[in-house]
């Protein structure tokens, strides 16, 4: 199977890669910029496309080794500058700090040296806004391009209806960076999961609207008087590979922690 391909949609190079375990991850290329870079597990299949691409500077829109594997090779083999999040810095100079089941999905992530983000950044002939994007990484950054509405989302949309999280996440600080996002224009997403999405605006508010669904569901059993154990149960009975794997580091209660520990905080 190949797991890489290359191809266009409305300009932009779609770099897709398949993992078996885990699904699909982009990496995408556009006038000049390489936003993400893929796994470190693919370097033999992506070093062959990123020894010829036409850039010159590679951002990251968070520091997830999916999104950062083979920062380190483009570091030492192409020599161009590479930006994140400034929260993301410290987390791309270690070498693989995140859990061994991660380090067998997605290969051994290199420390790297990047540099700070600022509130925008320039393209060959484009001005893109940086807007910070909280939530499923403190770091996680979208670019959003004001002339076109064109945006590259990172990880804030994946898919509409999201089951389960990250003990890191937070569905109220997703939510909120999805609200902030929508107040702009956006028109075609491309998402480093989903790929090229045409309806970038309406898949975004779907998903917040899933979202916001969720979040009254489990407020209303919380009024109940029902555990956040509870809560998860009833909400998702259905157990996916990924929680025992992961060893409860990917859960279902993940989403419904996160929503009470906002009921504390207001209590």
């Amino acid at each position: 199977m190949d797991l890489v391909q290359v191809y266009e949609r409305e300009g932009v190079t779609c770099v897709e890669m398949r993992n078996p375990l885990i699904g699909k991850v982009f990496a995408f290329l556009t006038d000049g910029m390489l936003i993400d870079t893929g796994p470190a597990n693919l370097e033999d299949e992506l070093a062959r496309f990123y020894e010829n691409a036409l850039f010159d500077q590679v951002v990251l829109t968070h520091h997830h080794e999916d999104h950062t594997g083979m920062a380190p090779w483009i570091r030492e083999n192409r020599n161009v500058p590479i930006y994140i999040h400034p929260l993301g810095i410290g987390m791309c100079s270690e070498d693989s700090p995140y859990p061994a089941y991660r380090k067998k999905t997605w290969g051994l992530r290199r420390s790297f040296n990047a540099l700070p983000l600022n509130d925008t950044i320039r393209s060959e002939t484009k001005k893109w806004e940086v807007i910070h994007t909280p939530g499923h990484a403190e770091d996680q950054i979208v670019l959003f391009d004001n002339e076109t509405g064109t945006l590259f989302s990172g990880d804030l949309y994946v898919s509409r209806k999201t089951k389960l999280i990250m003990a890191s996440e937070s569905v109220p600080r997703i939510m909120t960076s999805l609200r902030n996002i929508l107040t702009y224009d956006v028109g075609s997403m491309f998402c480093c999961h989903a790929g090229y999405v045409h309806d970038g605006k309406a898949k975004l508010t779907q998903k917040l609207e899933y979202l916001e669904d969720l979040y009254a569901e489990v407020e209303k059993l919380h009024s109940q008087g029902m555990s956040p154990y509870e809560i998860d149960k009833t909400l998702f009975p259905k157990e996916y590979p990924i929680t025992p794997i992961s060893k409860g580091e990917w859960d279902s209660i993940h989403m419904v922690t996160s929503i009470v520990q906002e009921f504390k905080v207001v209590e």
